[in-house]
C-alpha cells in the first residue's frame, strides 16, 4: 500500500530543494578559479565523503562483482569529467545560464533511454525534445552574442550527467538506492583525483569552509528532494523545480551583479516544460504497468 500524498509538504520540500541547490552554485561561484575546477570538484567530494560515515555497514556488505564494478567506475568517471566542467562553467558565465542548460539532463536521458535502454520514443516525447532544443537556441542565441566556454561545458555536464543517470537507473534494479549513491561519491572522488592532482594548488582553509559548505549544501539538497518526491506525485513537485531558476536569477543579479536576461528566463521556462511533460508521461506509464510479483 503506497503512502498517501501530502502535495503541500511535497511542494515545501522541492522548494527547499532548489534554494539548497541554487546555495551550491553561488558558493561555487563566490570561490572563483583560484583554485582549479577538477580539484575544486575534488574537494568539494572528498568532503563529502564524511556524509556517507553512517552507511559504511551498508557498504562493506553490499554485494560487488565485475559488473557491478564496471558501472561504478564508468559511471564515476563521466560524473567525474561532468561535475569539473560544471565548476569550470561556473567561472565563466552567469549562475541563471548554468542552471537553465542544467535542466537539458532529463531531455538526454529521454534520449538515451529511448537508444540504450530500449524504452519507446514516443510522439510527445519528440515534441518535448524539439521545444527543449528551442529553449536551447534562446538561451545561446548564436549569431547573436559570442557563445561562451562556459557554455560548451555546461552543454557537455548535462550530457556526461546524463550518462551518469542512466547508469544509475540500471543499478537501481540490482542495488540498493543508498549503495548507488554512496558508490557515486567514492568513484567519482576516485575519477576526479588524477585530474586535480595535474592541477593542483594548495587551497586556503577559507576555500576548504567554503568547499564543505558545497557538500553539505548538495547533500541536504539531495535527501530533501527525495523527501519530496516521497510526499506527493512527480506532477505536482516537477513544475515547482522552475523556481530554481527564478532564485539563480535573482542571487546572480543581487549578490554577483549579474544582469536578468529573458531570453535566458524564457528558454529555460520551456526547457523546464518539456521536461514537465517528459515526467508526467513517464509517472503515468509505470502506474499503468502492473506490478511484478516478487
Amino acid at each position: 500500500m503506497s503512502a498517501p500524498s501530502r502535495p503541500v509538504a511535497g511542494v515545501l520540500w522541492m522548494v527547499l530543494t532548489g534554494l539548497l541547490f541554487v546555495g551550491v552554485t553561488a558558493t561555487v561561484k563566490h570561490l572563483g578559479d583560484r583554485v582549479p575546477a577538477p580539484q575544486a570538484a575534488f574537494l568539494r567530494y572528498v568532503l563529502g565523503l564524511f556524509f556517507l560515515l553512517p552507511l559504511w555497514r551498508q557498504i562493506a556488505g553490499a554485494p560487488f562483482d565485475a559488473r557491478h564494478l564496471r558501472l561504478y567506475a564508468g559511471r564515476g568517471v563521466l560524473h567525474a569529467i561532468g561535475v569539473s566542467m560544471w565548476f569550470y562553467a561556473m567561472t565563466r558565465i552567469p549562475i541563471a545560464e548554468v542552471t537553465a542548460l542544467n535542466y537539458l539532463s532529463p531531455i538526454y536521458i529521454t534520449i538515451g533511454a529511448a537508444l540504450f535502454l530500449g524504452e519507446r520514443f514516443s510522439w510527445p516525447r519528440m515534441v518535448a525534445i524539439l521545444a527543449a532544443l528551442v529553449g536551447v537556441a534562446l538561451i545561446l542565441r548564436p549569431g547573436f552574442r559570442a557563445v561562451d566556454l562556459g557554455h560548451l561545458a555546461m552543454l557537455g555536464t548535462a550530457l556526461l550527467f546524463a550518462g551518469s543517470y542512466l547508469i544509475a537507473k540500471v543499478l537501481s534494479d540490482e542495488v540498493k538506492p543508498s549503495i548507488v549513491v554512496a558508490m557515486l561519491s567514492i568513484w567519482t572522488t576516485v575519477g576526479l583525483a588524477p585530474m586535480a592532482l595535474a592541477v593542483w594548488v594548495w587551497p586556503s582553509w577559507d576555500e576548504l569552509g567554503w568547499l564543505f559548505l558545497v557538500a553539505s549544501l548538495a547533500t541536504t539538497g539531495h535527501f530533501t528532494m527525495t523527501l519530496a518526491f516521497q510526499s506527493a506525485p512527480i506532477s505536482v513537485t516537477q513544475p515547482i523545480t522552475f523556481l530554481q531558476l527564478v532564485w539563480a536569477t535573482l542571487v546572480g543579479w543581487w549578490v554577483f551583479s549579474e544582469g536578468i536576461d529573458a531570453f535566458v528566463v524564457a528558454g529555460g521556462a520551456i526547457i523546464v516544460g518539456s521536461v514537465v511533460v517528459i515526467s508526467i508521461r513517464e509517472a503515468r506509464q509505470k502506474r499503468r504497468t502492473p506490478p511484478v510479483a516478487l
